[in-house]
């Protein structure tokens, strides 16, 4: 493994580069989405989880967050260039693959993500950017294991730049920054599956993506992800 990290940081020309970032966001997307998918409804079935909207899908809807997706991806794969080349030129410093190190890393990386997503989706709900850009992710009313992915291809750019924006400045794991696409699926799998613990009253209603869920069936609120964190600070700061 170590030698593969090497050969991918230092020695893979940036076709390589693109082909390994968009087949890994592909696996992602295509094989762990239908799994986590199948879990839930197993979930469901022994009464651990309870879906939170039961309003039929459009014909075409997975179809069409299909499409969508297949651009992002292609965008994902793209951002893997610029790391690597930054890594190269001694921009991006690297750390060693220690169990803390990518522990660590990848706490960083989701935090970051949950500041990174909720300033870019309060930019796409501004009136502009709602009706020509983030209209295409709420289309999926309903949201589903597919839409996950399913933007417009400038939203898609720029939730893209979550490690550009962070790795020049703050030391990584390659180990990390090569695991936190999944942490961050999963965390967005947990947001689009349309299933939630327990019933939505009390305790038991306890996150699972519920608030992002919820979003996209109320178009409004709850623009933080993994956490309303952030959502409780911007109403105070508006205040």
């Amino acid at each position: 493994m170590t030698e593969s990290i090497q050969y991918i940081l230092y020695q893979a020309n940036y076709l390589e580069v693109f082909l390994l970032t968009f087949g890994y966001f592909i696996v992602l997307y295509f094989l762990l989405g239908p799994l986590f998918q199948l879990v839930c409804k197993r979930l469901e079935k022994i009464g651990l989880l309870n879906k939170i909207t039961k309003r039929k899908l459009p014909d075409n809807q997975i179809e069409t967050e299909i499409k969508h997706s297949i651009v992002s991806l292609l965008i994902f794969g793209l951002s893997g260039i610029p790391i690597i080349y930054l890594i190269r030129i001694g921009h991006i410093e690297l750390l060693d693959n220690s169990v803390s190190n990518v522990i660590i890393g990848l706490l960083i990386l989701n935090v970051f993500n949950e500041i990174h997503f909720f300033v870019v989706h309060r930019i796409m709900h501004l009136p502009f950017f709602l009706k020509h850009v983030h209209k295409v992710h709420h289309k999926s009313v309903v949201p589903t294991v597919y839409s996950v992915y399913s933007f417009h291809w400038f939203e898609a750019l720029l939730l893209s730049t979550v490690p550009l924006c962070i790795c020049p400045f703050i030391p990584f794991a390659p180990l990390a920054i090569g695991i936190y696409p999944l942490t961050s699926i999963l965390l967005n799998y947990s947001g689009h599956c349309n299933y939630r613990f327990g019933n939505g009253n009390g305790i038991k209603s306890f996150l699972f993506g519920t608030k992002h869920n919820e979003h996209h069936s109320k178009g409004r609120q709850n623009f933080g992800f993994a956490s309303g964190l952030l959502d409780r600070l911007y109403s105070l700061i508006k205040k």
